[in-house]
């Protein structure tokens, strides 16, 4: 089966030799995205976990989009947080976008993000039919 990029002029470009998404048959893997201004490719908020948060997922809705998907067809995330101890921070913004059943979820604290970024999440949507 072959496998299609996900492309939008809505989110910044891609800094390196990777796409923004990848459609798979009926499932969509995003790559991990930081809050990029779409406008100008840098990073905003500063060290603010929620305003970081905030643009990290509405780059996922505009990636989401450009697939014909939605939250509501997302199965699983990984979030990464240069520190756990903003994990509330990031998971007051994160309820805002999902609801039951809620997504399958992994977070993990790691030493360091692109651009310096303070959180970085990635997903994987699925049309719930197989393959």
């Amino acid at each position: 089966m072959a496998t299609e990029a996900i492309v939008t002029n809505r989110i910044a470009k891609p800094v390196g030799p990777f796409s923004a998404a990848i459609r798979d048959g009926g499932r969509v893997y995003t790559s991990g995205h930081v809050a990029q201004d779409p406008a100008t490719g840098k990073l905003i908020g500063e060290r603010s976990v929620a305003a970081q948060t905030e643009q990290v997922l509405e780059n996922l809705a505009a990636v989401l989009d450009a697939a014909g998907k939605s939250f509501a067809d997302v199965v699983k995330v990984s979030v990464f947080l240069t520190d756990m101890q903003s994990f509330g921070e990031m998971n007051d913004v994160y309820a805002r976008y999902f609801s039951a059943p809620y997504p399958a979820r992994t977070t993990v604290e790691v030493a360091a993000l692109p651009l310096g970024a303070a959180v970085e999440i990635d997903l994987v949507a699925s049309s719930g039919e197989i393959d």
